[in-house]
């Protein structure tokens, strides 16, 4: 409907619009537009003539023979005004003026003429065109507009020396008729153009005006039209209504049978399907109730679960049958040193690290073994730290149940076991030094009263005083040896401040400046919180180590963003893998008269500072690093 009444509407209007096209084109005929434009050009090459010959006057002037040389010759001459009346007659200027440097008028020379007043006399200021003359060092032309008439006058700049001491100014008076007939020429085709550029406004309203009036039509029309289709259209919205309703959920939205044609059927239908929909919706209702309550106390439980798990100290993961994880807590990734972005574990076998193989392993026994509950102490190496865990394995239902699968708990025992392996060696240490301490000084100080006493009486001096000396040089070991054993077992707490990592290392090469085969590579620069006499003294321990070997020794720091590492690395023979899982026990060592007790001191005091001394490679060349954490006095404190 809509189309029938727009098609003719839109014909009418593309047809009106091609006669108003035709009636303006007529009204306004191209060759009357070719005719103005020529006359425009002919008035306007009439100017380009006269400047033309002005500008071609100046540069003869210049290129002429006689052209005044301003040397000897001042201005305002007598010389100089014959010059300018013989150019005046020469050229045919109407006027010629000459201005100093400072654009006042020196000189003019004017031809006579009739009706001349005294304000044809009047001399004009220098325009811009004269100004650009002098700056530009040549002529310059200019139209100027006056009261009395048009005129085109030329600037001539004159020099002496290269510099500027005067000005020409050349007049030509343009003839009144033409000038008149020029202007009237470009008022006249202004005028046209001004007409043009209306022709369009008068084309548009004409045109707008036919197009409102089809508008005013169309709409009549279509109120009418409209008014007949909604005879036919009623019915058919009350079935849309009443869709609408339904869609919002009222299912009591009938539709009145007014009718038995096919629209009367289709409402009959229409409301046999409502009351069905409506049956289904409250059954359905019903049951989502249900199924709601049921979810709520599903979420209950599991924000109370994940609540539990996430501040329990403890790692948890739940694995189902086929060992995916459907659980794992953040402690659990913390423990595992699992890292915070990039893949994420879906499977206890994507535990393919090398770190988290004793991991795996660990499950694999409780899985293979059909074990119901395990029980083991894990290592876990990554980098280089080391951390101890009690791994605790759980089968949880059967495969009848509705869920099977195994849950693994781990607790950080690392701080625990290095505990009781401190407490049982200091209370070694306290026995040992309790028990030999005692008799030590009395034996020192009768060998020393012995050897004083009867030294005079033997016959043989050398073997009585290697005797005596061997008494007493043994008796001083033990001491420091006992000294040693009351360091391990009385380590005092360390005195946490911030360091300078230059300033300790300028320290430790100053002490060890007398040996050559020592080099401290680079000076970091940087900060550690540390105790500085018990870092000093590991590695005062590490670097004696490392030149008993008599080989070259490095020394170098290593700064990251978590941590402070210290090397020292030494070219000698190495240490035997036999020796490698044993170097830091105490009382073992390598060396002869060694207590074994330096390396064991050392790895306490690194344990005390939150951080490790490692042996990172036992083959030569060796090398020992010990690591210590960023901290700062508050996490100390916290801890």
């Amino acid at each position: 409907m809509v189309l029938m009444v727009l098609l003719p509407s839109l014909v009418f209007q593309v047809s009106a619009n091609q006669i108003i096209n035709k009636g303006f084109d007529v009204w306004f005929d191209v060759r009357v537009d070719t005719l103005l434009d020529k006359a425009m050009s002919l008035a306007q090459g009439f100017y380009a003539d006269i400047e033309e010959d002005m500008e071609l006057s100046l540069k003869q002037v210049i290129e002429s023979h006689d052209f005044p040389e301003l040397k000897p010759t001042p201005l305002g001459s007598l010389v100089l005004n014959q010059y300018m009346e013989k150019l005046l007659n020469k050229y045919g200027w109407g006027k010629l003026e000459l201005f100093d440097a400072s654009e006042r008028l020196i000189a003019t020379a004017q031809k006579a003429a009739q009706n001349q007043g005294l304000d044809d006399l009047k001399t004009q200021p220098v325009s811009d065109a004269g100004r650009l003359s002098i700056a530009l060092g040549r002529y310059t032309i200019d139209h100027d507009i006056r009261d009395d008439g048009e005129y085109v006058i030329g600037y001539l700049p004159l020099f002496a020396q290269r510099r500027l001491v005067g000005l020409f100014r050349a007049e030509v008076a343009l003839p009144a008729e033409i000038t008149a007939s020029a202007r009237s020429i470009e008022a006249d085709y202004r005028t046209y153009k001004e007409l043009d550029r209306h022709r369009q406004g008068i084309q548009d309203t004409f045109m707008n005006t036919l197009m409102i009036v089809m508008i005013l039509i169309v709409c009549v029309a279509g109120f009418f039209a409209v008014l007949f289709a909604r005879r036919l259209t009623t019915p058919v919205e009350e079935l849309a209504t009443a869709l609408e309703q339904v869609k919002a959920g009222d299912f009591d939205a009938l539709v009145e049978v007014n009718s038995g044609d096919e629209l009367g059927s289709l409402a009959q239908s229409f409301n046999n399907m409502i009351e069905r929909l409506k049956y289904n919706m409250q059954t359905l209702t019903e049951t989502q109730s249900e199924l709601t309550n049921a979810l709520v106390n599903s979420r209950q439980r599991q924000y109370v679960l994940e609540n539990l798990l996430a501040n329990l100290h403890s790692g948890v993961i739940l694995l189902d049958a086929s060992g995916e994880i459907r659980l794992m807590n953040h402690t659990c990734k913390e423990l595992l040193m699992l890292p915070e972005k990039g893949e994420q574990k879906v499977s206890i076998y994507d535990f393919s690290e090398t770190h988290l193989k004793t991991m795996l392993s660990f499950f694999e026994t409780l899985q293979t073994q059909n074990l119901e509950n395990l029980q083991n102490e894990l290592e876990l190496t990554y980098g280089l730290q080391t951390v101890k865990i009690l791994a605790r394995g759980t089968l949880l239902g059967s495969e009848e149940d509705v869920f099977s699968g195994w849950l693994l708990v781990f607790d950080d025992v690392t701080q625990l076991a290095d505990a009781q392996k401190h407490r049982a060696w200091a209370e070694v240490a306290q026995r040992l030094a309790h028990e030999i301490k005692n008799p030590l000084t009395p034996i020192k100080l009768s060998t020393e009263r012995v050897k004083r006493r009867f030294r005079d009486q033997v016959d043989n001096v050398d073997v009585f005083d290697t005797c005596t000396d061997a008494v007493i040089n043994q008796v001083e070991r033990l001491q420091r040896l006992l000294a040693d054993f009351s360091n391990l077992a009385t380590l005092p707490q360390p005195n946490m401040e911030t360091v300078s990592i230059s300033s300790l290392l300028q320290e430790l090469r100053e002490l060890y400046s007398p040996y050559p085969n020592l080099t401290f590579e680079g000076m970091p620069e940087g900060e550690v919180f540390c105790d500085a006499d018990q870092i000093r003294q590991v590695l005062i321990n590490l670097i004696d180590n490392a030149l008993a070997t008599q080989a070259h020794v490095r020394v170098y720091v290593e700064v990251t963003d978590k941590d402070t590492r210290f090397y020292v690395q030494d070219g000698g023979s190495g240490i035997d893998e036999s020796a490698k899982e044993h170097i830091f026990e105490p009382y073992f060592s390598t060396k002869s008269e060694g207590s074994g007790l330096g390396l064991a001191i050392a790895q306490r005091i690194s344990e005390e500072h939150h951080g490790q001394l490692l042996l990172l490679s036992a083959a030569a060349p060796t090398r020992f690093c010990m690591w210590i954490p960023h901290m700062q006095a508050s996490d100390v404190k916290g801890g």
